[in-house]
């Protein structure tokens, strides 16, 4: 029976909040950072990776794979459900961004 590697997780909770912390290195007229487009792609892209990973885990588990169990299957579930609750949040915080530019007066 394989175990959930808790320190694996913060690494990697840790590795995510560096990258968002990190600021581009761009001098007077230049423009190095990354596309807000590519950022948001690329979330979305993590989250439906995450998401699919979850649903195959599950799956297997339903299909009897004994290489799964279900303390894996649960954890990967509850990651998929967080980033998508997280990724809706975003959403919703682009959309009244949205909304307020829209209704400024010029």
């Amino acid at each position: 029976m394989s175990t959930v590697d808790v320190n694996q997780l913060l690494n990697q909770m840790k590795q995510m909040a560096a990258l968002a912390d990190r600021k581009p290195e761009a001098g007077p007229g230049e423009n190095r950072g990354v596309a807000f487009e590519e950022v948001l792609r690329g979330s979305i892209d993590t989250v439906n990776d995450i998401q699919n990973h979850a649903s195959d885990m599950a799956e297997k588990f339903e299909m009897g794979d004994p290489s799964v169990n279900l303390t894996e299957v649960m954890v990967e579930l509850q990651k998929a459900s967080v980033s998508f609750e997280a990724m809706k949040q975003v959403r919703n915080k682009l959309l009244s961004a949205y909304k307020d530019v829209m209704s400024m007066q010029v």
